[in-house]
């Protein structure tokens, strides 16, 4: 098993981990995202719309990270967004989000990054369990909010 960035020939692979992703967390009704999004906005456009880690067993990628930089803030350096991790079910329990999470720390840290950020869903208590093992720790400085732009 490797870690490693992601490339074009990548993208349907990511695109079917995306969709699992979308069924796990229950938001597959709205996901629009197609193999041909993912090659675009990942890897033909500059800067790309996003980044991604991926873990590789040979050809089979089974597991993905998708993150995106944030700007420079108060603290006048960047931070990393984790938009996605996941790990296909049968490759589950190997380490592998641990292996995707410790290369994104690697990833934060060449880009002088102060924070990794992320969102777990409330109702994700192993994905909540997984962060704490690994160091991480929930933020309750800030609340959440989002705004719906085709919503009234």
């Amino acid at each position: 098993m490797t870690i490693r960035k992601a490339v074009k020939k990548d993208s349907t692979q990511i695109w079917n981990l995306m969709r699992e992703l979308a069924v796990f967390e229950k938001y597959i009704d709205s996901f629009a995202i197609t193999p041909e999004i993912v090659r675009k906005k990942g890897f033909q456009k500059q800067p790309p719309d996003f980044y991604c880690l991926v873990a590789s067993d040979n050809d089979l990628i089974i597991g993905i990270l998708v993150y995106y930089f944030l700007p420079f803030t108060a603290q006048n350096r960047p931070a990393i967004y984790m938009k996605e991790l996941y790990v296909d079910q049968n490759y589950r329990g190997h380490k592998i989000g641990e292996k995707l999470m410790f290369a994104l720390k690697e990833e934060a840290i060449m880009n002088n990054c102060l924070q990794i950020k992320w969102t777990v869903a409330p109702w994700n208590t192993s994905g909540q369990k997984f962060y704490e093992r690994i160091g991480a720790s929930q933020n309750n400085d800030w609340l959440s909010y989002e705004w719906n732009t085709e919503e009234n």
